[in-house]
């Protein structure tokens, strides 16, 4: 880390010493490019300079803490020496994660299927519960929910249900939600009191803008039909549904959550886009890493990820043997110390170049 941070600090220094040569000065594109290279980096440099000034201060901490002091002197160097390293520790930790490649996703908004798995009813109720999760977490982060599709089973719960939600860092914090989520619980529609077990899988798509898909609408089918879903009398009495087929790949989106034909095709035309994104990354995950997948799993990500357990109020994360008793304020949306212990380890698995 060190290296690349001296190579960086160095960078910095050479494109300073060019925007002050007249030849340079008097090249506009060439200097807009370099200041443009330098604001880059700018936070980083000043940032690593912060590090080694903090690191030779508790360096010259530690030579007096050597050197013998007395009483009330001693015990002052040591409380800046313990400062100095928590200081250093933060820093260590603010440079690591900078140096890290971003996702180019984590901005965008996204669109969230989830869909009852295993479990009958109890399945379907338990899709219900992550939705109303997902919808309070957004509540607090101030982002916007919008149903685009909802498919309900007798009893209130969701077959299936597909969101968008609107957000700054949307994709960045719900992209570790995506997988297989088991609850263990005593169903409602039962009276034995034996616990069951049932799933659901959550999906996250990050919401594609329409140049970075390229759609021909010559492969596209479009079927209008009656909303058999929420939305009043006039949804269900006037064609406003849209079903829009991709042919070449066989990819479905629908929405018929709005009253008007043409924001349901607009939606639909939103969830196509990110459908057919999702599967081209994955597509190039798979290219790239192969030699991975035995160590990450599939690109799939089927495997299970979290168990939510009433009888013991727990929420288990299996990707970082991570246990919760928080059960209640969790399914209440609170959600920010499993993705933030999740961020962390994704971060980590970065630097160490798994």
């Amino acid at each position: 880390m060190l290296e690349r941070l001296e190579s960086i600090e160095k960078r910095y220094e050479e494109m300073n010493q060019l925007m002050a040569q007249p030849e340079v000065a008097a090249e506009f594109e060439r200097l807009q490019s370099l200041a443009k290279e330098q604001a880059g980096i700018s936070e980083l440099v000043a940032k690593y300079r912060e590090y080694k000034k903090t690191s030779q201060s508790l360096e010259e901490t530690r030579t007096m803490l050597d050197e013998g002091l007395e009483g009330e002197m001693t015990a002052l160097v040591k409380e800046e020496l313990e400062s100095l390293k928590a200081c250093l520790e933060n820093l260590t930790r603010e440079l690591q994660k900078s140096l890290m490649p971003r996702d180019a996703n984590d901005e965008k908004d996204v669109i969230v299927e989830i869909r009852a798995g295993a479990g009958g009813e109890e399945a379907a109720l338990f899709a219900a519960a992550l939705f109303r999760m997902y919808t309070r977490y957004a509540e607090a982060k101030g982002w916007q929910v919008d149903v685009i599709d909802s498919n309900q089973s007798g009893i209130g719960g969701f077959k299936e249900i597909i969101f968008e939600i609107k957000g700054k860092g949307a994709y960045s914090r719900l992209k570790y939600e995506r997988g297989v989520h088991r609850v263990q619980r005593v169903p409602v529609t039962e009276s034995s009191g034996r616990i069951h077990t049932s799933t659901a899988t959550v999906a996250v798509l990050p919401e594609s803008e329409e140049v970075e898909v390229e759609i021909n609408p010559d492969e596209l089918k479009v079927d209008i039909f009656r909303s058999g879903g929420r939305g009043g009398q006039n949804v269900n009495k006037v064609s406003t549904a849209v079903r829009i087929t991709h042919l070449p790949t066989g990819i479905v989106a629908i929405c018929q959550d709005e009253r008007s034909q043409l924001r349901n095709r607009m939606r639909a035309m939103a969830v196509l886009r990110a459908r057919l994104l999702d599967r081209e990354q994955r597509r190039q995950f798979e290219e790239v890493a192969k030699e991975r997948r035995s160590q990450v799993g599939s690109g799939e990500r089927s495997e299970k990820i979290r168990t939510y357990n009433f009888p013991q109020g727990r929420v288990s994360d299996h990707r970082i043997g991570l246990t919760l008793h928080n059960l209640e304020s969790i399914l209440e949306g609170e959600l920010d110390t499993l993705i933030d212990a999740l961020a962390m380890n994704d971060q980590m698995k970065q630097l160490e170049g798994e």
